[in-house]
């Protein structure tokens, strides 16, 4: 079972810098039709946000659910059973100081997104979590690699729907599916 943990991925995404401000920018459209956007900061984590656009191009989040939702604390999403136990094929390093990596110092403030991982720390594929509120003390152990720049009012509105327990013991496992319908680059 994938937890909160982070993976990375280092190397260059050529064609994949918005016009704006040089970062990349990924639009999540939701099975509602909502959208929000996340902005990518390769700077922190490149080999995350490598790994991550190239997931995106591959339309491997399409489809995909959030499957954990905690109150006050995040959404987890991006793997393809729905359980928190699955992922891409591909796994990248931690990009975390805990990790010996110290260029990632963002934080995880409101709307930042992160990887997912097991205990490994070299374990992040595809899973990642956006959080809802201060969870700094994240810092450090997971590879924070970008933070959703509109629409988190569709994020934090994940947070009405109804939960079950799940498998990590809280209500958090969604009755009905939150699902990403499509997920892309915006340039």
């Amino acid at each position: 079972m994938m937890g909160l943990i982070g993976l990375t991925v280092i190397s260059t995404c050529s064609g994949c810098k918005s016009e704006t401000n040089g970062n990349t920018k990924v639009q999540v459209e939701m099975e509602s039709g909502e959208k929000f956007v996340i902005e990518l900061y390769p700077e922190y984590a490149p080999k995350t946000v490598e790994n991550f656009i190239n997931l995106v191009k591959e339309g491997f989040y399409d489809g995909i659910t959030f499957h954990r939702i905690v109150d006050g604390f995040m959404a987890q999403g991006g793997d393809p059973n729905g359980t928190g136990s699955g992922g891409s094929p591909k796994t990248v390093k931690g990009e975390f100081s805990s990790n010996g990596y110290e260029k990632n110092t963002l934080s995880h403030t409101k709307g930042v997104i992160s990887m997912a991982r097991s205990n490994d720390p070299d374990s992040a594929s595809s899973q990642f979590f956006i959080v809802f509120d201060d969870a700094s003390f994240l810092d450090g152990n997971y590879a924070a690699f970008g933070k959703v720049i509109e629409g988190m009012e569709v994020v934090e509105s994940f947070q009405k729907v109804k939960r079950v327990k799940g498998s990590d013991g809280a209500i958090s496992k969604p009755v009905e599916p939150v699902v990403m319908k499509k997920v892309t680059i915006v340039e």
